[in-house]
């Protein structure tokens, strides 16, 4: 995993020029700017027009967006539209099977190579939101170009499944698991959790992206600028979690240099398993502190 720590996700539609230009001025990680759910089918051309404005835009986050589904016949043109310099990523919907992946990912190295960008500097983001998406994670893992990542979509993932979203904790957790350790297998960043539609609900806001820290994740989506700032808390270590990490490392450094690898720190057993815990640790809150600054 090399790639950067992105915590909070924020979807705007691409045709609403006010709320793109604030966007990209916010606290978020990146800005996904929609063509899909968020754009009526009478406003794709124009949605598909600003967003390709909006690169040249100055901003703060990185910069994804999420294009319509390989199967409506509009994502070729959204692809063409908004491969660009500028664009540091693409969504793409719906992603139920390697060929999925190997479509959207050839087409995109064909339009990065027409415009003159570097293999690579188009993230792809495959958004699995299906039964048979979750199934099939393993095989979408192992398709995915690098820089590449999956994200979570909860809401269509619980529609597929007959399901009501509020009430499928169960099935959400096995999703979210599956997700998580697969893309740990395959070596890809952690995955990127579902949005919370509740915007008014803080805590369950901050309750959900607690439990898929800890299976995994690595971030969220979020659909409200109140939502930034509580996932980027939730997915950044906590100053006790840091001064923690501190503390285990240079006990565990200084046992190394004296030939020990099993120590105790205040009255918790540490071995390499545990040193390299608390590496990780730091490393992300340097990340998540370069991401502020």
């Amino acid at each position: 995993m090399s790639g950067p720590i992105l915590r909070s996700w924020l979807f705007v539609p691409a045709n609403h020029s006010r709320r793109v230009e604030k966007a990209l001025g916010l606290e978020a990680d990146a800005v996904i700017l929609d063509l899909e759910d968020a754009v009526a089918a009478s406003e794709k051309g124009t949605a598909r027009q600003m967003a390709r404005e909006a690169l040249s835009l100055p901003r703060h986050p990185r910069l994804y967006i999420r294009v319509n589904g390989l199967d409506t016949g509009l994502a070729l043109d959204d692809l063409e539209a908004v491969v660009r310099p500028g664009l540091d990523g693409v969504m793409i919907p719906k992603v139920e099977s390697a060929r999925d992946v190997h479509i959207a990912a050839w087409l995109l190295g064909q339009l990065q190579g027409r415009h003159g960008l570097e293999e690579g500097t188009v993230e792809l983001v495959a958004l699995v939101e299906t039964a048979r998406g979750v199934e099939r994670a393993a095989e979408v893992a192992a398709a995915l170009p690098a820089p590449g990542r999956i994200a979570f979509g909860a809401i269509d993932y619980s529609l597929d499944l007959g399901v009501s979203h509020a009430g499928a904790a169960e099935a959400l957790g096995h999703a979210r698991a599956r997700l998580a350790v697969t893309c740990r297998a395959a070596g890809l960043e952690p995955p990127v959790d579902t949005v919370y539609p509740d915007i008014r609900d803080g805590e369950g806001l901050e309750r959900e992206a607690r439990q898929a820290r800890a299976l995994g994740f690595g971030g969220k989506l979020v659909i409200h600028p109140d939502q930034i700032a509580p996932v980027n808390r939730v997915f950044s270590p906590s100053p006790e979690e840091v001064a923690w990490a501190r503390r285990v490392v240079e006990a565990f450094t200084a046992a190394e240099e004296a030939g020990c690898s099993s120590i105790q720190v205040e009255g918790k057993f540490i071995d390499y398993p545990v040193a390299a815990r608390a590496r990780r640790v730091l490393a992300l809150a340097r990340a998540a502190g370069a991401r502020e600054e």
